[in-house]
């Protein structure tokens, strides 16, 4: 039995919910608190394996009005608000609050205790904030931090947990639809700096949509999240899909997950999750990190949908860790490689569930020039590529020749363009840039207005392959590259190299563009280096003496990347910069930040111990 949502007519016998017509999260919310009070619908686990705290929709909403009314009696309706939580159900009920009073939620991580508030003031004084929501704990331990900036000291610091019962019967129903701005989503910043991106509510819900058919969710699902809540896909894949699909999810905190990766796979298992997912570095660290002894008893075999997106996506990480966890359960036609972005919203295209990901192998060479050559499997200079599916809904994407703005041909490699409903409305008060970047328009296509995506990429028999980054690419002597697959060499070129801690840019010498590689140094390689390495923040590389017999180790592993780079992709490394581990620069969701190490190199402000033409 279905219903439409109608608030006049609420039917206590309903057992599914047809959100179709829903133009808001509020009036979801609402009507799950009114159908389904006691279901769970969240569940953080505290110490990222078996303390848990849970929240039903009933308890979601009563929260959400609580603070909503809190927000409304100070006068925050239609104004931005910060969210600085530490992942947890308390950033959930903040969220929600939000949305209840018609403020405008910037969620945001929490800077660390005696660190820079620099990225912090940038969001504050970009989206003329008015406010910060945050805990009791969070605010007492920024104070000192707080007293050295006026931008933030200047705000309402407002304590969720906190809020007095009386608030609940201040709350009032805040006027929206589809067309109301939900909240800002701020970039990563893995290309520059941050911007706020104007998500509303038929964004979402539209977005919500998508994601629901693409991964084949229903009120059977069970989700299990460590995603950073502040980021897209950890908020809008990991927060508010399970509510709007009406099943339950269970949470855990990025950092319990990256200190043992072994907890995600342990809480899809015990929880029995269904969906899950994170960017292809993930994957990678369960490889990487996690020993035959924390896998026992572990049973993968309910996990259906693996999604894989945020970042290049490898075939050698798809079919190494299908291969790895099979013993476990895992079922390879689970993975589900997907493209998205903030400024979609979240989800662009995806594959088709319960099928294999979509592996295809190019000749590298023609891939540099913008052509697509497939050829056999396992044939000398080629590249694998993993497919990302295609788009739903009304989701329509295109490939377009960026100088030229015409559509690009066949086997043709050009920029990605996307046009649909979960397209953002733009950036907050950029202008300008709105315009360039959300209102592009092909050549000879009319009527339609397209996100330029700023990502590299083909469409082959309906299926969308992502190649790079646009402003990524690296231009040596007029032949393109890919800075991902130079990384990947470097990775590869020595057992002393982190993983997915490597950054590859050019910087112009003479008139000419060079290429710089900045590596990081893993901890595990070698004991005697081990205090070079890891130095604690207050003592800077340039003040470390090493002694001769580690310096001929860090030569010994500069020289190996020089001789792959110049084997694999026929280049010349101008500079390479071996770093400390963890000096990398990268965004909240674990994305390299290749724009701000170049800064970093240019300024000579690296962490470096080794490396050479330095």
């Amino acid at each position: 039995m279905e219903t439409k949502i109608d608030s006049n007519n609420l039917n206590t016998e309903v057992l599914k919910i047809d959100f179709s017509n829903a133009e808001s999260l509020v009036a979801i919310l609402r009507q799950r608190s009114l159908y389904q009070p006691n279901q769970l619908a969240y569940t953080f686990l505290k110490d990222g394996e078996t303390e848990e705290i849970n929240l039903t929709y009933g308890e979601l909403d009563q929260q959400a009005r609580l603070i909503a009314g809190l927000l409304q009696s100070k006068g925050l309706e239609g104004e931005r608000a910060l969210l600085i939580f530490p992942p947890g159900l308390e950033f959930v009920t903040a969220f929600y609050g939000c949305l209840y009073a018609g403020t405008i939620a910037v969620p945001t991580y929490p800077p660390r205790p005696n660190r820079s508030m620099e990225r912090l003031s940038a969001i504050v004084e970009d989206a003329s904030a008015k406010a910060v929501l945050t805990t009791s704990s969070t605010l007492q331990t920024l104070r000192s931090n707080l007293l050295k900036e006026d931008k933030l000291s200047s705000l309402q610091w407002l304590s969720t947990d906190t809020v007095e019962i009386t608030y609940l019967k201040q709350w009032k129903t805040p006027e929206i639809d589809s067309r109301t701005l939900a909240f800002l989503q701020y970039t990563s910043g893995s290309t520059g700096n941050p911007k706020g991106v104007m998500i509303t509510h038929g964004n979402l819900i539209h977005n919500q949509q998508i994601i629901k058919e693409a991964f084949g969710h229903s009120e059977d699902s069970k989700g299990v999240i460590w995603l950073p809540p502040y980021h897209d896909m950890g908020l809008i894949g990991g927060i508010i899909q399970p509510l709007y699909g009406g099943f339950p999810v269970v949470l855990l905190s990025p950092m319990h997950f990256l200190q043992k990766p072994a907890r995600w796979l342990k809480a899809i298992s015990r929880y029995r999750g269904t969906s899950s997912g994170g960017p292809n570095f993930a994957y990678d660290l369960c490889m990487d990190k996690i020993k035959p002894e924390q896998l026992q008893g572990l049973n993968l075999s309910s996990w259906k949908v693996a999604f894989n997106g945020a970042e290049p996506i490898k075939a050698e990480t798809v079919e190494y860790f299908s291969k790895h966890f099979s013993e476990y359960g895992f079922d390879a036609t689970a993975f589900y490689p997907c493209y998205g972005m903030a400024e979609s919203t979240l989800f662009v295209s995806g594959g088709k569930i319960h099928e294999p990901p979509v592996i295809t192998e190019v000749l590298e060479g023609d891939l540099l020039e913008n052509r697509v050559v497939m050829v056999k499997t396992g044939a000398l200079g080629t590249r694998k590529l993993v497919g990302c599916g295609k788009g739903f809904f009304g989701t329509i994407i295109k490939i377009v020749n960026p100088e030229t703005k015409m559509l690009c041909q066949d086997q043709e490699v050009g920029e990605i363009w996307v046009a649909g409903d979960s397209i953002a409305k733009g950036y907050w008060q950029q202008k300008e840039l709105t315009k360039k970047t959300f209102s592009a328009t092909p050549i000879k296509v009319k009527d339609s207005k397209f996100l330029r995506t700023g990502d590299l990429g083909f469409v082959l028999n309906n299926e969308l392959y992502v190649t790079g980054r646009l402003k990524d690419v690296i231009i040596v002597r007029g032949c393109n590259h890919y800075p991902t697959d130079i990384e990947l060499t470097v990775q590869k070129s020595h057992a002393a190299i982190a993983p997915n801690r490597i950054a590859t840019f050019t910087v112009e010498v003479k008139g000419d563009e060079k290429l710089v590689v900045v590596a990081e140094v893993d901890r595990r390689y070698h004991r005697d280096m081990l205090e070079f390495v890891t130095q604690p923040d207050q003592k800077a590389a340039s003040e470390i003496v090493i002694p001769e017999e580690v310096s001929e180790k860090l030569n010994e592993i500069t020289l190996t990347i020089k001789e792959a780079i110049t084997t694999h992709h026929g280049l010349r490394a101008h500079a390479i910069a071996l770093v400390k581990l963890g000096s990398i620069p990268k965004t909240s969701s674990g994305k390299i930040r290749r724009f701000a190490c170049r800064n970093d190199y240019l300024q000579g402000t690296l962490d470096i111990i080794g490396g050479d033409g330095l």
